[in-house]
């Protein structure tokens, strides 16, 4: 039944068209299948106050303890929708009093005494109650991968303010050292004016260059407290200063970061992954409306006992059952069936359109993060060499007019251009670090943190391997790009994490080989019918 149903889904709901390119990257030569995302988010950020900040964040988000939470209540609901699934059971205890009145006799109390159980199953021929579940799963399932884009994009939102944080104390520095040095040549130009060497216009043109460096400190210190605050909601505490390193940025000038395969980045990918879980929870629902156009019973069964007086010594002297099938055809519903179910196969077309935008707007991101990185990353060598030109244009340039070889402005303009490229230089280091933030982000790294070994026991996983191999070999829907066996080896990742024990490799053979399954099975159970009865000892 199930497998009927499914088959009728796929027919009417058409996997995605999604054709994957030989390569991630549009100028990408050589495949491969490392990528930067493999790496873990504190191998990336090796900063140690920034890691205690994510690690923060993680922690004390609201967005993140909400995010848990839903995942928490999901859960429930798909247990819920599972258990429906199954007989329920009742009981009942008590005592009925009827009055009885025929024709006119006097009345007669009878007190009855009881004892019954109510058993009732109601069930759908062509598995709604079944399409139901399944969409409560994938709703869950959802929830999860929602949870994973929010750690993931938590991690670079800290990091990013972090860095950018970082950069503006430098710009500082570098303002204040600015500032000093214009305030030493202020005073010399005063004191050459005094003696009368220069005209007056030197020493005035030292003092606007001085003031416009003065005007640049209030604004860098508010973007800073800014950035503090922007930093404290994000790990879930009130406005506060915040602790950095002490370290200065410097360019990274990586060359060739991998970015694995195109298959891998359907995989890594939250927000793909989510997408994913929301067409087969689309899938899910069509296939409910789907099923409850066809016919479904009830079976209602009560059994207990009952005595006839008011006494219950004799209650188990008078048993009962009374079993009851409701078989319910849908006959006249006015299209109501069927319109819903043309919605709900329009909605999962809505879907499908949504999950092939999200796998090319990947695509997209992840090569403007990698063009991105290569530009500011050129630019960055670039200011390191115009830095040091400056440099040493601006000590020329003083020299040369002590020894009244230039002018007052020519120093000026060469003070200027340096400090312009320390600047521009320190704001560059910042976009190459921002970056490989946002390369990080898009090849979908930060979210698949490695669970401690003591999470679960060697038990609890094979315990959960055997609910995974029950309850969803049988549904796993093909994904593109995927082949069978990865299809089947991602789903046990999904309900597993990355613990498993070795019989995982063994349930994944099974699903591809059901044949040698099932000799397998005949041979096991050969090997009990003649295998000799142990001795008592």
């Amino acid at each position: 039944m199930l497998v009927f149903s499914s088959c009728s889904m796929q027919k009417y709901c058409p996997a995605p068209d999604t054709e994957l390119p030989a390569h991630i990257l549009r100028d990408e030569a050589v495949l491969d299948s490392l990528a930067l995302a493999d790496m873990q988010w504190w191998e990336i950020y090796t900063d140690t106050i920034l890691q205690s900040l994510i690690r923060k964040t993680l922690d004390n988000n609201k967005d993140m303890q909400a995010a848990i939470s839903k995942i928490r209540e999901l859960r429930y609901s798909s247990r819920g929708a599972i258990a429906e699934n199954f007989p329920t059971v009742d009981l009942w205890i008590g005592k009925r009093n009827e009055i009885l009145n025929y024709y006119g006799l006097p009345k007669d109390p009878g007190p009855e005494p009881g004892l019954k159980a109510t058993i009732g199953w109601e069930f759908n021929l062509f598995g709604a109650s079944i399409w139901e579940s399944k969409e409560a799963r994938d709703r869950y399932l959802s929830s999860i991968e929602g949870q994973r884009a929010l750690q993931m994009s938590l991690i670079a939102q800290v990091a990013t303010a972090y860095f950018e944080l970082l950069s503006l104390d430098q710009q500082l520095e570098i303002v204040r050292r600015t500032m000093e040095t214009r305030r030493e040549s202020r005073e010399k130009a005063e004191l050459r004016f005094a003696g009368g060497l220069t005209s007056e216009i030197p020493y005035r043109q030292a003092i606007v260059e001085y003031a416009s460096a003065a005007t640049l400190v209030p604004e860098i210190e508010r973007q800073i407290a800014l950035k503090e605050h922007e930093i404290s909601l994000l790990a879930g505490e009130f406005p506060s200063s915040v602790e950095r390193s002490q370290t200065r940025m410097r360019s990274q000038f990586l060359i060739d970061i991998p970015v694995g395969l195109p298959s891998d980045l359907l995989l890594r990918r939250p927000d793909i992954r989510q997408a994913r879980t929301e067409l087969h929870e689309a899938m899910a629902n069509a296939g409910f409306y789907f099923a409850s156009r066809f016919p479904s019973f009830r079976i209602n069964t009560n059994v207990g006992f009952e005595a006839n007086t008011d006494s219950w010594a004799h209650i188990f002297q008078s048993p009962y059952a009374y079993p009851i099938v409701n078989f319910l055809v849908p006959l006249l519903h006015w299209g109501r069936n069927q319109n819903r179910y043309k919605a709900s196969i329009e909605k999962y077309m809505q879907q499908k359109a949504a999950y092939e935008k999200t796998v090319l707007t990947a695509f997209k991101e992840v090569n403007d993060a990698m063009v991105v990185y290569n530009k500011v990353t050129q630019t960055s060598s670039l200011l390191v060499n115009l830095q040091e030109a400056a440099s040493k244009y601006a000590e020329l340039a003083e020299l040369q007019y002590l020894n009244g070889v230039i002018g007052y402005m020519d120093v000026l303009d060469a003070q200027r251009q340096y400090f312009d490229a320390q600047l521009e230089l320190v704001q560059s280091v910042c976009h190459e670090y921002l970056a490989l933030v946002d390369l990080y982000k898009a090849l979908g790294g930060g979210w698949n943190e490695e669970l401690p070994e003591e999470a679960l026991t060697k038990e609890q996983l094979r315990k959960q391997e055997k609910m995974v191999k029950k309850h969803l070999s049988d549904s796993i829907q093909a994904r593109p790009g995927l082949t069978q066996e990865e299809t089947l080896r991602e789903t046990y990742r999904e309900y597993l994490g990355r613990q498993a024990t070795e019989n995982t490799e063994k349930y994944i053979q099974q699903d591809l080989n059901p044949e040698k399954k099932k000799a397998d099975r005949k041979e096991r159970r050969k090997n009990r019918k003649f295998e000799p009865a142990k001795e008592n000892e």
